[in-house]
């Protein structure tokens, strides 16, 4: 965990740096218009931003490592496997829900990119979809 902290302060430093590089070449490039003018803005917030997300991960892991009193065993080389929660949920890997609930996005997004006729079509196919996959052990087979 903790090389997860440095690794992103340091892509957050890194995303800093080229932020500064960027922009400043920017404006030695352009350096016949007003420096307001010569900044390229789409790219410079752009990096900026990725600077930002970058900071507000690396502040996040920090905290969560520091929370949890320590480190995990998947984070220590010399763990057994033992050594983790056995338990890590419950899931399905027979369903076909899920790739009826990509299809439904799929569907959706391909009805904002051409037609809008196709929303309420991908909107229903993640009606059923949902619902088939959260009702998938009362019935058929797999039932309880």
């Amino acid at each position: 965990m903790k090389t997860n902290i440095n690794l992103w302060w340091l892509l957050a430093g890194f995303f800093l740096l080229m932020t500064l590089v960027y922009t400043v070449w920017n404006v030695i490039e352009h350096s016949a218009l007003p420096w307001y003018n010569a900044i390229e803005w789409v790219g410079s917030t752009a990096l900026l931003f990725t600077t930002a997300m970058s900071v507000m991960i690396a502040f996040y892991v920090d905290r969560v490592h520091k929370a949890q009193g320590g480190e995990l065993p998947e984070d220590v080389l010399t763990a057994d496997i033992d050594d983790g929660d056995p338990e890590m949920g419950e899931f399905s890997p027979w369903s076909w829900w899920p790739l009826v609930l990509a299809f439904s996005a799929a569907l959706a997004i391909l009805g904002l990119a051409v037609g809008q006729f196709l929303l309420p079509i991908g909107f229903a196919v993640f009606i059923v979809a949902i619902v088939g996959w959260v009702y998938e052990y009362y019935r058929g087979y797999f039932a309880r």
